[in-house]
């Protein structure tokens, strides 16, 4: 069981473990899988004490995710340079602080990976994922072995400074999609594809499918490889009837011939699409705008008989006109594949980390 002690308004502590069981279940706002953990001696993780829960898996590890990253660090000898100057009875305090303004998201992963380390070090919090912090301010604090807290430091801050690089940007891009739905793609880092997707929730975007297993996603060489729009369509109903399979369906369009092959298809026979992906309908203009009446065309062509899904030149200038032409969603690989880190550090000296700070305009 988890413990949870308020000491402020916005500052509360956290200790908590990955599952002692040796699978667990994750809720997910779209369909329902499981995360598999390895299990440990210590308390189960409250999935309650976190602002945003992590979106699931049925074989994802997170614990051998965190595991691997610690090891890649420490190697076959450990911290050569704390063993030789920290002594290893030393205990100190560490501050979270952030050199620039952006949404932080990886707290509850950094709870995770201090618990791996030390189970004795003490968290405390001022702010949650998926909090707004400013340039200069201390958002979170570390107690315990300051060994310890060296070894897990760059860890930590590897995971939450790509977690908020891409909460961040969600945040920006979900805000400005409105009332369209800001989606990722499979565009992740390998190995941190729940990662790269549970920082998307925290910045307020929504989860696109998790991998090639939980929805059909026919794409351009799906549909070339069975010979065309009706041809893939037919081959996947086929299947899911065989296979006695319900899932979602999406099919990827380019054209609005492809569009109207679609539209055709279902209104002559019983189909398993959900959506419709509108794929590189939004024409770039040679004074950076874009032109975004093909898609507009093509949503009215639908006119809510499927989910619609724009994709192709999607960024923070062009969101804001694709959300207006009536998509339910919008998806960016940006999102992930391109990601900006946010810039936050864990200081013992917070003052003389202030003054540098101040002296290079990062804090």
């Amino acid at each position: 069981m988890s413990m949870l002690k308020i000491t402020t308004a916005l500052s509360f502590t956290r200790s908590f473990s990955l599952s002692s069981s040796p699978s667990h279940s994750f809720p997910l706002q779209r369909r329902i899988v499981s995360m598999s953990a390895i299990g440990t001696r210590n308390p189960v993780i409250s999935l309650e004490s976190m602002a945003i829960s992590p979106p699931s898996h049925p074989t994802y590890d997170l614990k051998a995710i965190i595991s691997l990253a610690l090891s890649e660090d420490a190697g076959d000898r450990g911290d050569v340079t704390c063993m030789a100057t920290v002594p290893d009875d030393m205990e100190v305090e560490a501050h979270f602080l952030a050199k620039e303004d952006g949404v932080i998201a990886g707290i509850s992963l950094a709870d995770m990976i201090f618990n791996e380390v030390d189970p004795s070090l003490k968290v405390e919090w001022y702010q949650r994922d998926g909090n707004y912090i400013h340039k200069g301010m201390q958002f979170g604090k570390v107690q315990g072995s300051a060994r310890k807290i060296v070894i897990a430091e760059r860890v930590v801050l590897n995971f939450m400074q790509r977690m908020s690089g891409i909460a961040t940007l969600t945040k920006a891009m979900a805000e400005a999609a409105h009332p369209a739905h800001i989606l990722e793609t499979r565009k992740t880092a390998p190995g941190l594809r729940l990662v790269d997707k549970w920082a998307v929730l925290i910045g307020g975007g929504q989860n696109h499918r998790m991998g090639l297993f939980d929805m059909v996603m026919i794409k351009d060489n799906h549909i070339s490889i069975a010979g065309g729009v009706t041809n893939s369509i037919k081959a996947v109903d086929l299947f899911l009837n065989q296979k006695n399979l319900k899932m979602e369906v999406e099919i990827e369009t380019r054209t609005l011939e492809e569009v109207k092959e679609v539209l055709h298809y279902a209104s002559q026979n019983e189909t398993s699409v959900t959506r419709i992906m509108l794929d590189n309908m939004v024409v770039p203009l040679p004074n950076g705008d874009v032109d975004v009446s093909m898609l507009k065309q093509a949503v009215g062509m639908i006119n809510g008989r499927f989910e619609t899904e724009a994709s192709g030149n999607v960024t923070l200038d062009t969101v804001k006109k694709i959300g207006q032409t009536g998509v339910t969603y919008i998806s960016s690989g940006a999102l992930t594949h391109s990601v900006k880190a946010l810039d936050i550090s864990l200081k013992i000296d917070t003052q003389l980390a202030l003054q540098v700070g101040r002296r290079t305009k990062r804090a």
